[in-house]
């Protein structure tokens, strides 16, 4: 990532499984950082399913309902757009599926099985400003959208001015311009291209991380339980970080250039034959 505004001061940490870093243009003082740290726990603690006092394991153990979480509404309103346009391919209760081919709290790596996601999700799943509730015990996994939500809250944290927030690789940028480049899956000291961002965000996703086994990933079909093979690396550009994170997790699916479009996101994709494709308003400089 190369800068092109006056980005000068840098703040390194891990979180939530990832290397952060926050670049900007004046340094922030101590109560700005103890905001973003509490903003990040408060999230990881409601909604990681990798610790069993979040509130999403104690709430998958038996069901029932919880007061809703602020970030419940914009999430799972957006996963009910993102099961849609994919067929059911996406979907907040994958979470056992995942646990099953080894991505599982314990990260076991011990593939048990696929396990298809409940289909009829939206009558176990309920949720209001008020409340959210689970009909019976289920996994909710936010992995399709969540972080780039959490990007979100983090860079609205920072005080007003230049800022670049970089979770491992959701990028949001704001006041600046960032030249970002599109790592190739297969060889992660190239890349496929350079998209120069302003004043938005772009998120990643590819097979190559989190990856383990005999072609395990984290990408998965909720229909089937099995790992994605059409698609190999997505891209996407959004006016937030929450919106490029689950258009990168769609564009793994036929129906992900569609709502795509709909909602005003390029894109890049490259397939696992290596070729590539893009969306009509792309503006990233792509390698021949």
């Amino acid at each position: 990532m190369t800068s092109a505004g006056p980005l000068v001061h840098s703040w390194t940490f891990e979180a939530i499984g990832t290397v952060w870093r926050i670049d900007t243009a004046d340094p922030l003082d101590d109560g700005v950082r103890e905001e973003i740290t509490d903003a990040i726990a408060v999230f990881d603690g409601e909604w990681s399913r990798f610790r069993v006092d979040s509130l999403v394991r104690r709430l998958g153990k038996s069901g029932g309902m919880v007061p809703a979480p602020a970030d419940a509404g914009p999430m799972l309103d957006a996963y009910d757009a993102l099961d849609s346009a994919t067929s059911g391919a996406v979907n907040p209760l994958v979470g056992e599926s995942l646990a099953r081919r080894g991505y599982d709290a314990e990260y076991s790596l011990v593939d048990r099985g696929a396990v298809a996601a409940p289909q009829d999700w939206r009558a176990i799943v309920d949720w209001s400003d008020a409340v959210l509730r689970l009909a019976e015990p289920a996994v909710l996994d936010v992995g399709a959208l969540g972080k780039g939500r959490l990007v979100d809250l983090v860079i609205a944290r920072i005080p007003e001015g230049v800022a670049v927030v970089d979770a491992g690789g959701d990028i949001a940028v704001r006041g600046a311009t960032q030249r970002i480049a599109l790592e190739h899956p297969y060889d992660t000291s190239r890349a496929i291209g350079v998209w120069q961002v302003t004043d938005a965000a772009l998120c990643a996703s590819a097979v190559n991380r989190r990856a383990w086994g005999d072609g395990l990933h984290h990408v998965l079909d909720a229909r089937t339980g099995e790992p994605v093979r059409a698609h190999a690396a997505t891209w996407a550009v959004a006016s937030d970080a929450m919106t490029a994170d689950a258009v990168a997790t769609a564009l793994f699916f036929d129906g992900g250039p569609r709502l795509a479009a709909e909602w005003g996101v390029a894109w890049v994709r490259m397939r696992t034959d290596g070729s590539v494709e893009w969306s009509p308003r792309c503006e990233a400089e792509l390698f021949s």
